[in-house]
């Protein structure tokens, strides 16, 4: 029987060998995965917390504190309540309405937000968005719970690096044209900024539709009492796993220093952070994604080890008087970038493969939750630790990279178990 063009498309995406097609099912199916990531991977890049929203409410006259919240809220709102999310999850016998679900409700908090924006401002433009955007994160947490869980039960495990990957690379070209608007002038205009809002939420419905066409086969519905702190007592491998993963959070937290470093901190500025970060998910995320199908505990372990050695280079920069060069810092960021895409990568990789399966939902939410905390506290402590300065708190973040580098060498190889 001859192939169906969905198996070949997605055999040669996923490199497979002559004896491991995937079937038509999967086939089709590992497609629309890619298809619906790279839309909604698209729209978090048009409604980024740190660059589009903070923009946006200053621009509607909101006072600062409603911008420093932005980054807070969403993300201790799309990892804090994934555990209870997890329970529910169990009690699903098709998973994939609650990814549905929460895509679309992603796209209706980005429409509120487009609405607050042409018809507020001051503080009630300010309280509008953030009420919107903690909806979305909570939409987002729902969308994270979910998602491992249904890549587990619908593609092949070598092949579920090549399709997150593959998104991750096929989303950047849209965020780097947006990166390209933001830096060259126009997109300081704020019907842009709002248009680009309106197309994250048209993304999102869009994702949510095609998504609910997955063949997905029925799962054994559980009590959804086992999505709890006590998976900790079983495993100890993932003690470790969340320690490592725990001390990467300085590859995600350190790049707003390397403005400062700097010595700029524009719109512009601040869209060349949006075009490294696409740039760099462009090169590398496919690379991070075919990588870790191999061995995901190695990804995490040389990604820490990249990011420790941007860092550094940062600081060293500075010390040498050059931080400020045009081209230094931006270059320091696309590396910490890769460093920070194969954190994601691989870490994503490893729990699925290393989660059994009947636990993978509660292994993703305890998981997120624990480092839902760790980042809820890292912002509060963020005002803390600029008191040491930009380049102590860099050499504090690359330590913590490197004793991911260390402490990953110690975890069971995923792809092994």
């Amino acid at each position: 029987m001859s192939a169906t063009p969905a198996q070949d498309s997605f055999s040669t995406i996923a490199g497979t060998e002559e004896g491991d097609r995937p079937d038509p099912q999967e086939g089709r199916n590992g497609l629309r995965h890619i298809a619906s990531l790279s839309m909604t991977k698209v729209a978090d890049g048009l409604i980024d917390p740190k660059l589009v929203l903070a923009w946006l409410v200053t621009a509607l006259g909101a006072p600062a504190v409603f911008a420093g919240a932005l980054v807070p809220i969403r993300e201790a709102g799309a990892l804090l309540p994934q555990m209870p999310l997890a329970a529910v999850l169990q009690r699903m016998s098709r998973r994939k309405w609650i990814w549905v679900l929460g895509s679309a409700g992603q796209g209706a908090a980005a429409a509120l937000i487009v609405l607050a924006a042409l018809t507020l401002k001051g503080d009630a433009a300010g309280f509008a968005i953030c009420a919107a955007l903690a909806l979305l994160a909570v939409c987002r947490a729902a969308c994270s719970v979910s998602y491992k869980d249904i890549l587990g039960k619908t593609v092949t495990e070598t092949r579920r690096g090549a399709v997150t990957g593959l998104a991750g690379s096929a989303s950047s070209v849209g965020v780097l044209v947006f990166a390209g608007v933001l830096i060259l002038g126009p997109g300081q205009s704020r019907g842009v900024i709002v248009a680009a809002i309106a197309l994250a939420a048209v993304f999102w419905g869009l994702a949510a539709l095609l998504f609910s066409t997955l063949e997905e086969e029925k799962s054994e519905k559980g009590s959804g009492t086992d999505a709890d702190f006590s998976v900790l007592k079983d495993d100890p491998a993932l003690w470790r796993f969340i320690i490592v993963r725990g001390l990467l959070v300085s590859t995600a937290l350190a790049p707003p220093y390397l403005v400062v470093l700097s010595g700029e901190g524009t719109l512009n500025k601040l869209g060349a952070l949006v075009l490294a970060s696409a740039l760099a998910s462009l090169v590398s995320s496919y690379v991070w994604g075919r990588l870790s199908d191999r061995s995901s505990r190695r990804v995490l372990m040389f990604a820490g080890l990249l990011g420790a050695l941007a860092m550094a280079a940062a600081v060293v920069l500075w010390f040498v008087g050059l931080a400020a060069h045009w081209a230094a810092m931006p270059l320091v960021l696309f590396v910490l970038m890769i460093a920070y895409h194969g954190v994601r990568q691989g870490r994503s990789t490893y729990l699925v493969d290393f989660a059994p399966e009947e636990r993978r939902a509660a292994y993703a939410a305890v998981t997120n939750t624990v480092i839902g905390a760790l980042l809820l506290g890292a912002g509060v402590l963020g005002g803390g630790a600029a008191l040491i300065g930009a380049q102590a708190t860099l050499m504090l973040f690359a330590a913590m990279a490197v004793a991911a580098f260390f402490i990953g060498r110690g975890l069971p190889e995923a792809e092994a178990r």
